[in-house]
């Protein structure tokens, strides 16, 4: 069965990405096509990237690194949901993916993002980043805006709008991580 991982972007005291996250998840996992795990990476306590050689080499070292290596190797594709702080994804986000290499490659990946203006513009550096890493992003999005989605910028309510836009960002993740497997069993 093929593997989703929904990566929680944020690591923020109150951070609207939980309940955002938990929405993503929760469409997901009533879907038969695939199996989807929330990711938090609140739960990996990753310093600022400390490896002594770059990514590119899997020489890991730090308990840290292996731990996260092992469970975003152990996905087909993922869904990354993050907010757009100034114009970009969030340091933890960024510092995240900067931890691996290999553990990337030839995987799908599609965002949810949110912010004053959707946190299209995070996406858009995030889909540089991710093609660095060899990784198939998808056309569809789903943008949650503050001003609207968002009760007093806080409390997550979601237009109707947007599950089908998560569902075809789901559709296209779960369609591209199988037609990207034989390219991660070659490697």
């Amino acid at each position: 069965m093929t593997r989703i991982g929904i990566i929680l972007g944020s690591t923020r005291p109150g951070r609207n990405g939980e309940a955002v996250a938990r929405w993503v998840y929760d469409v997901a996992r009533q879907r038969t096509d695939a199996e989807f795990e929330l990711v938090d990476l609140q739960d990996y306590k990753l310093p600022h990237l400390d490896e002594a050689y770059p990514p590119s080499f899997g020489q890991y070292t730090q308990p840290h690194t292996l731990e996260w290596a092992a469970k975003i190797d152990s996905f087909d594709g993922f869904v990354m949901v993050t907010p757009e702080y100034n114009h970009s994804t969030s340091g933890a986000l960024k510092n995240a993916i900067d931890y691996l290499f290999r553990e990337w490659n030839n995987k799908a990946v599609g965002f949810v993002s949110y912010g004053a203006v959707g946190g299209t513009r995070a996406v858009e550096h995030l889909r540089l980043i991710v093609g660095e890493l060899m990784m198939a992003d998808v056309r569809s999005q789903v943008a949650l805006s503050l001003h609207t989605d968002f009760e007093n910028y806080s409390v997550f309510k979601p237009a109707g709008h947007h599950l089908d836009a998560l569902a075809t960002t789901l559709d296209q993740v779960v369609a591209w991580s199988r037609a990207l497997a034989p390219l991660r069993v070659a490697v």
